[in-house]
């Protein structure tokens, strides 16, 4: 993520690490904080537990984006609910609004896919919660969104509404609108929410990788609230009431559940993928969750992570990421960051390289999803910058939207259909998000 064409991050992405494992098989949770930003640049060249450390394959893998593909691409606005560019920004600075030599995210790279509007992930590690930092450095990470912008207002705008990203498109300029993952930063206080709000953030995941004060996650074995905390399920009026949409990728099915039935309005998933493929994979949605999601005018956007798409891939991350934390446990006297590269290579060298998925198993996801739902329950949760050199064979960077607009229409999806999925249904969902926080105004 962080090395030009790093060799992995995890599933759920490396910015935390160390010695908590859960059922999945793919967090490492932080102990000492001060590791955390050597760790995570380790991780993007190949150090992590979970992501791949072989050289992947070719990047295109021979899939192209023929004219139709290219004109239906640049013609529609594309939606990404979920780019971590801030994070990444934070541990190795770079200029996003030239051409990077690491991360999937550039504006060359976008305008060359065609991309309109990749929501910012505000990411918060899970553990910053305790020590009280989460709200500290959620803000920084906003500033240097706005910093982006500030920097280069001929290429990016903050969007806050669907009419800021209506308007940026027409304009030729590419919308940066917030996503913050983490509810952390709330602290338990109604009053953050509305800083938050007043700052530009437009959906949040209740949760992480570990459980907190608003939801249990997927994640995390310790089921602190069996679904969502007292606190939780007064935030999710007071979500729908500030007009943030709530963001249930991550949390547990059984927050998930008493979502649908506390919410007012449609929620998303911003970067997930469907169980269905992944068995026992609590961080992807089931078929009745999609199911009841789509019921209540909400959409799953696909993540791209290869791990999220495929049972070889999500299989290899956990026999790995066993084997590395094992190791590491019989050799504590290793300094971590070699010793995970070390019990990689040893176990890569033993069972072959990373099975990347392709352009097809995404494609796959969204036909499962649409055979569910209806083609307005699905949109793009890419996971780019935030999954590492996972990525599928064909869509390796956001340079590569046309390629998925070419493998819809080799499927038979309609331009139609196609726009909706790229984006339209995300703008629906958002526009509900508004309307019905300028009523209850009222």
């Amino acid at each position: 993520m962080l090395c030009a064409r790093a060799a992995g991050t995890p599933d759920h992405r490396n910015k935390t690490i160390d010695t908590q494992h859960t059922r999945e098989g793919t967090i490492d949770t932080i102990r000492p904080l001060a590791l955390l930003a050597a760790a995570f640049i380790l991780s993007a060249c190949g150090g992590d537990s979970s992501g791949p450390s072989a050289d992947p394959p070719e990047a295109s893998g021979g899939y192209e984006a023929g004219d139709t593909a290219q004109r239906i691409a640049a013609e529609s606005i594309i939606v990404d609910g979920h780019i971590d560019v801030p994070y990444r920004l934070k541990i190795r600075p770079a200029d996003v609004s030239e051409a990077t030599d690491g991360g999937d995210f550039d504006y060359p790279r976008a305008v060359a896919g065609h991309l309109n509007a990749p929501f910012m992930s505000i990411y918060t590690p899970p553990e910053l919660e305790a020590e009280g930092r989460s709200k500290e450095v959620a803000d920084e990470l906003i500033d240097r969104v706005e910093a982006i912008v500030a920097e280069s207002p001929e290429k990016f705008a903050i969007a806050t509404s669907v009419s800021d990203v209506r308007r940026h498109f027409e304009e030729g300029l590419i919308s940066l609108p917030l996503g913050m993952e983490n509810g952390s930063p709330i602290e338990g206080d109604l009053d953050n929410l509305r800083h938050f709000y007043d700052r530009g953030v437009r959906y949040i995941t209740l949760a992480h990788s570990l459980s907190n004060h608003i939801s249990d996650s997927s994640y995390d074995d310790n089921r602190v609230w069996n679904g969502l905390s007292d606190f939780g399920k007064t935030l999710v009026g007071e979500l729908n009431r500030q007009g943030i949409i709530i963001d249930i990728s991550h949390v547990s099915d059984d927050a998930f559940w008493q979502v649908m039935d506390l919410s007012a309005v449609p929620a998303i998933a911003s970067h997930s993928s469907a169980r269905h493929f992944t068995p026992g994979f609590e961080r992807n949605m089931s078929d009745e969750m999609i199911q009841r999601l789509a019921a209540e005018g909400g959409i799953i956007m696909i993540n791209f992570g290869s791990s999220f798409l495929t049972v070889e891939a999500r299989g290899y991350s956990d026999r790995r990421n066993d084997f590395v934390r094992e190791a590491r446990e019989a050799n504590p006297e290793l300094d971590p960051r070699v010793a995970r590269q070390q019990f990689r290579a040893e176990f890569d060298a033993k069972h072959g390289p990373y099975p990347y998925a392709s352009l097809d198993d995404v494609l796959d996801h969204i036909d499962h999803t649409v055979e569910l739902a209806g083609i307005e329950a699905v949109g793009i949760g890419s996971d780019y910058d935030g999954v590492g050199d996972s990525l599928p064979v064909g869509l390796k960077d956001v340079a590569s939207y046309p390629v998925l607009v070419q493998g819809l229409l080799d499927r038979g999806y309609s331009e139609a259909d196609i726009r909706l999925l790229l984006g339209e249904n995300l703008l629906r969902v958002w526009s509900e998000v508004e309307t019905y926080a300028a009523e209850a105004a009222e």
